[in-house]
C-alpha cells in the first residue's frame, strides 16, 4: 500500500480532490455528449424507417449501461473496499477508458452492419461496469479525507467534477456548431468530442497514479473479502434500497436537465442546437454553484432538513414549471425553468451524497453507495431519456418529463424520512443501552 500522506493543507486537499475527481470529469463527458449527439448516433449505428424508433433504440443503448451498474457497484465496490480507494480507481478508470475508445472507433451501420450496434453497446456495457463503482469510490474517497463538520462540502465535488464535464462538453459541442455544417456533425463531426475524451485519458491516468489511500482506510485493520461484503450488503438490504430511492431524484433530476435537455429542446421544443447546448452550459455553471452550497448548508443545519424541502419542491413544482415552458418554447424560458431545477437538483445532491456515505455500513461503505447509487442510475436517471421520450410519445404532453421527476422525488422523500427515524431510533436504542449498562 502507498504511503498515506496526511492532507493538511487547503493545496493538498484541492489537489486530492482533482485528482480523485478527474475519472468522474471523463465519465459524464462521454455520457452527456451520448445524450446530446443521440440523432446522430442513431442515424449512424441505429439507422430504422421510423425516427422514434431509431432514437429509441440509441436512448435504449444509452441506458443499457446503466443496467451494468448495479453489477459493477457489488463487484468492483467490494474490490475497492479491499484493495483500496486509490488501486480500485484506478482500476475503474482502465475499464471506463476502454469502453470509450471503443465506441470512438467503431465504424458506422453502412460499413460493418449489426457489429456497429453490437461494439457499441459493448463499450457502453463497459463504462456502465466501470461506472458502477466509480461514483461510490469518489464519494466515499472525499467523505473519509474530509475536513470534520464539512464533508457535505467536500463530498459535493464529487458531483461538481460532472458539471465541469457538462461545460467542457456543451462548450465543444458549440464550437462545433459554430464552425461545422449540420451534414458534417451529422456525417462525422459528432466524434470529434468522443476523440477529444479519449486524448485526455492519458493525463487523468497520471493524475490517479499520484493519489494517495486515505488515512481512515489505511488505519483499518481488516478488510471484507468480496463474499464477505455480499453477505454485508444482504443484511443491510432494506438500507441499501432506501438510500436507491433517496438517489432516484438525484439521478432523474440530472439526466432531465443535463443529458436529455438538449434533445428537448431540440426535437420537442424545436430549438436550436446552438440554444440548447448554451442552455446546458448554463445549467451545468448553475450546479457547479448549488452543489457546494447544498453541501455546506446541510453541513450547518444537517442533511434531513435540506433533503425534505427539496424533495417538496419537485413534487409540487417541476411539472407545472415544464408546462410553462411548452407553452412558451423560447431560449429565455427554457432556461428559466432549468436554472430552477438546477437550484432543486445541487441543493438536494450537495446534502444526499454525504447522507449515503453516512448510512452506509463502515466495512462495505463503497460497495454499499456504489450498490445505491447504481440502481437508482439503472432503474431512473439511466433511462430518464427514453422515459421521457415515450411520456411524451404516448401522452401527447410536452411537459410529461415533469411526471417521471415528480415519482423520483416522491420516492426519495419517503426514504429520507424513513432513514432518518431509523437512525433516530438507533440513537436512542443505543443511548438507552449505554444508560443501563452505567
Amino acid at each position: 500500500m502507498p504511503a498515506v500522506i496526511p492532507l493538511t493543507t487547503v493545496r493538498a486537499k484541492a489537489k486530492a480532490i482533482l485528482q480523485v475527481t478527474s475519472g468522474n470529469f471523463l465519465e459524464q463527458f462521454d455520457f452527456f455528449l451520448f445524450g446530446f449527439y443521440a440523432t446522430y448516433i442513431a442515424h449512424t449505428f441505429f439507422p430504422a424507417e421510423n425516427e422514434f424508433t431509431s432514437l429509441m433504440m440509441t436512448f435504449g443503448v444509452f441506458g443499457a449501461g446503466f443496467l451494468m451498474r448495479p453489477l459493477g457497484a457489488v463487484i468492483l465496490g467490494a474490490w475497492i473496499d479491499k484493495v483500496g480507494r486509490r488501486k480500485g480507481l484506478i482500476g475503474t478508470l482502465s475499464i471506463m477508458a476502454t469502453g470509450t475508445f471503443l465506441i470512438v472507433l467503431v465504424p458506422g451501420y453502412d460499413t460493418i452492419g449489426i457489429w456497429a450496434p453490437l461494439l457499441v453497446l459493448s463499450g457502453r456495457l463497459l463504462q456502465g461496469f466501470s461506472a458502477g463503482a466509480e461514483l461510490g469510490g469518489v464519494s466515499v474517497y472525499l467523505a473519509e479525507m474530509a475536513t470534520p463538520n464539512r464533508r457535505g462540502f467536500y463530498t459535493s465535488w464529487q458531483s461538481g467534477s460532472q458539471q465541469v464535464s457538462i461545460m467542457a462538453a456543451a462548450a465543444l459541442g458549440y464550437i462545433l456548431n459554430q464552425a461545422l455544417s449540420e451534414s458534417a456533425i451529422h456525417d462525422w463531426g459528432w466524434r470529434i468530442p468522443f476523440a477529444i475524451g479519449c486524448l485526455i485519458v492519458p493525463f487523468i491516468f497520471i493524475l490517479r497514479k499520484n493519489l494517495n489511500e486515505t488515512a481512515e482506510y489505511a488505519k483499518r485493520q481488516s478488510h471484507p473479502t468480496l463474499k464477505q461484503s455480499v453477505r454485508i450488503l444482504m443484511a443491510n438490504w432494506h438500507v441499501v434500497l432506501a438510500g436507491m430511492f433517496m438517489v432516484a431524484m438525484t439521478t432523474t433530476a440530472f439526466y432531465l436537465i443535463t443529458v436529455y435537455a438538449p434533445t428537448f429542446g431540440k426535437k420537442v421544443l424545436h430549438l436550436s442546437a446552438s440554444d440548447s447546448l448554451l442552455v446546458t452550459l448554463l445549467v451545468a455553471i448553475s450546479n457547479f454553484i448549488w452543489l457546494p452550497i447544498g453541501g455546506m448548508v446541510s453541513d450547518r443545519i444537517g442533511r434531513k432538513p435540506v433533503l425534505l424541502a427539496m424533495t417538496v419542491l419537485a413534487i409540487a413544482t417541476t411539472w407545472p414549471a415544464l408546462r410553462m415552458l411548452t407553452h412558451a418554447p423560447d431560449f429565455s424560458m427554457m432556461l428559466g425553468v432549468l436554472l430552477w431545477l438546477s437550484f432543486i437538483y445541487g441543493m438536494y445532491n450537495g446534502a444526499m451524497v454525504p447522507a449515503l456515505t453516512e448510512i452506509m455500513p463502515l466495512e462495505v461503505r463503497v460497495a454499499g453507495f456504489s450498490l445505491a447509487y447504481s440502481l437508482a442510475t439503472a432503474l431512473f436517471g439511466g433511462f430518464t431519456p427514453a422515459v421521457s421520450t415515450a411520456l411524451i410519445q404516448y401522452t401527447g404532453d410536452k411537459a410529461a418529463p415533469g411526471y417521471w421527476m415528480s415519482f423520483a422525488a416522491v420516492c426519495a422523500l419517503l426514504a429520507t424520512l424513513y432513514l432518518y427515524r431509523r437512525a433516530s431510533h438507533q440513537q436512542f436504542g443505543t443511548a438507552r443501552l449505554a444508560k443501563e449498562r452505567a
